[in-house]
C-alpha cells in the first residue's frame, strides 16, 4: 500500500472526532425514541386495551403499533450502526496508536542518526589513522636504512681500496689527464 492511500493522524483525529459526534447524536435519538416509547406505552393508561373498545381506537391503537414497531426498527438499526461504527472507531484508534508509534521510532531514528555516522567516521578514520602510522614507521625505517647505506657508502669511498683512480685537478689544461678534443674529428 502506497503512503498517498494511508490517511494522516490528523485526518484519522478528525475521522474519530467526526464518528464520535455521530454517536453522540444518535445516542440522543436512541433516548428520545425510549423516552416517548416509554411515555406512549406506560405512561399512557388509555392506551391499556379495554374489551369495549370503538373501531376509532382499534384503527389508533394499529397506527400506534405499527409506529411502535417503525420506532423500534429505527432503534435496531441505529443499534447496529453505533455498533458497526464503534468498531471502525476502534479500528481508527489502533490505527492511530500503530502510527503514532511508528512515528516516535521514527524520530527516534532520525536523532540517532548523526551519532551513528560520527562513530563509523570514528572507527573508518581510525583504521586510516593506523595505517597512515604504520606507512609513517616504515618510512622512517626505510630513511634511516638509507642514511645507513648512504654513510657506509661514503665511508668506503673514501678508505683507499687499492685501484689507481686518476685525480682530476681542478680543470688546469695538461695537468693530469688529457682528453682528446672532439671538436676537430
Amino acid at each position: 500500500m502506497s503512503s498517498s492511500n494511508k490517511p494522516t493522524q490528523q485526518e484519522l483525529l478528525a475521522e474519530i472526532s467526526r464518528l464520535n459526534e455521530e454517536l453522540k447524536m444518535r445516542d440522543q435519538l436512541v433516548q428520545q425514541l425510549s423516552q416517548e416509547l416509554f411515555r406512549l406505552v406506560k405512561g399512557n393508561t388509555g392506551l391499556i386495551p379495554t374489551p369495549e373498545l370503538s373501531e376509532h381506537q382499534q384503527v389508533q391503537m394499529k397506527a400506534l403499533r405499527e409506529q411502535l414497531q417503525d420506532v423500534e426498527q429505527q432503534v435496531k438499526f441505529y443499534q447496529e450502526q453505533i455498533t458497526e461504527r464503534d468498531g471502525e472507531v476502534y479500528q481508527l484508534r489502533q490505527s492511530v496508536q500503530e502510527l503514532t508509534d511508528r512515528s516516535r521510532m521514527l524520530e527516534q531514528v532520525v536523532q540517532e542518526l548523526p551519532g551513528v555516522y560520527r562513530q563509523k567516521f570514528s572507527e573508518r578514520l581510525q583504521e586510516v589513522m593506523e595505517k597512515v602510522e604504520a606507512l609513517q614507521r616504515e618510512n622512517r625505517q626505510l630513511h634511516a636504512e638509507l642514511q645507513s647505506v648512504s654513510y657506509r657508502l661514503a665511508q668506503k669511498s673514501r678508505r683507499p681500496s687499492g685501484l689507481d683512480l686518476p685525480s682530476f685537478q681542478g680543470g688546469q689544461p695538461g695537468a693530469g689527464v688529457d682528453f682528446p678534443n672532439f671538436k676537430n674529428a
